[in-house]
């Protein structure tokens, strides 16, 4: 991990092994499979199993009972959750950028805090920024996507708009006003750094298979954190020297060379 003086938490690390490993989510999960991952990431046995309780009470999953086995499957709620996480990570090339930018006005009782916070995270994660409290702007077409994830917070009243500004000079003052780039930027230029000291060990044949499956989780997990504030901003609003699409190749590089140890492993633990 990249070294900032925090361990990841035993259900940040279990998500993203969830998510990174079982992309079908069809398949049926066993607790001993779970709890033997999870040792592979130094999450004991009884950590892991107060984790997923805590995941199945948030929603995650159905479980039934097989003998005396435990045996997990993803609900649709988790599952909407793991391809949204995805789709930020392993996201495709940009399209050209037509101007436009989605605009959301949202209005929320003042007294209902935990609606406006669970909406402004939703909108954070989409790549909105606040242009203003209850204004938050995207350089992409979102409006169909923060439509579907505020449909769970009935308190809250969505305006949702289409807009341009006066031309590139306000579009880039706007981007600037809205997100903290210099921050962000400095989160990927440590995540740069960093990977690129290990990419050399990622790719050696004499890496195990466990120890191959526990440096991708971590490796998603630290990636996650870098990029779960990245707007994905068009390359014309940008600000010089955005290093973003750098940390997202040398993501994929990593990601890929762990692959030939860790999939199988964890296949081979967790079988279709």
């Amino acid at each position: 991990m990249v070294d900032n003086g925090n361990s990841p938490k035993p259900t940040s690390l279990t998500m993203d092994l969830l998510g990174d490993f079982d992309r079908t989510g069809g398949r049926e999960i066993r607790l001993k499979a779970l709890v033997a991952l999870g040792e592979e990431l130094d999450i004991s046995g009884p950590v892991m199993r107060v984790t997923l309780a805590r995941l199945r009470e948030r929603g995650w999953f159905d479980v039934r009972r097989e003998g005396r086995e435990s045996i997990y499957r993803f609900t649709p709620t988790a599952l909407q959750a793991l391809d949204e996480g995805r789709r930020k990570i392993f996201r495709e090339p940009l399209a050209p950028w037509d101007g436009e930018w989605s605009m959301v006005i949202y209005t929320v009782p003042e007294s209902d805090r935990q609606t406006r916070d669970e909406l402004r995270k939703k909108l954070s994660w989409l790549g909105f920024g606040p242009l203003a409290p209850a204004t938050w702007v995207c350089p992409h077409p979102r409006l169909d996507e923060i439509a579907n994830a505020a449909a769970t917070l009935p308190n809250a009243r969505l305006a949702l708009l289409t807009t341009r500004t006066t031309g590139l000079p306000a579009d880039r003052a706007m981007a600037a006003q809205c997100w903290e780039l210099e921050e962000i930027a400095a989160d990927y230029a440590t995540f740069v750094r960093w990977l690129r000291t290990r990419l050399d060990e990622y790719r050696s044949p004499a890496l195990d298979a466990g120890t191959a499956l526990a440096e991708r989780v971590r490796l998603v997990n630290t990636y996650r954190h870098a990029v779960q504030r990245d707007p994905q901003l068009p390359a014309e609003l940008q600000p010089p020297g955005w290093t973003g699409d750098e940390a997202h190749r040398l993501f994929v590089r990593a990601h890929d060379a762990l692959a030939a140890a860790a999939t199988p492993y964890a296949e081979a633990a967790v079988p279709q």
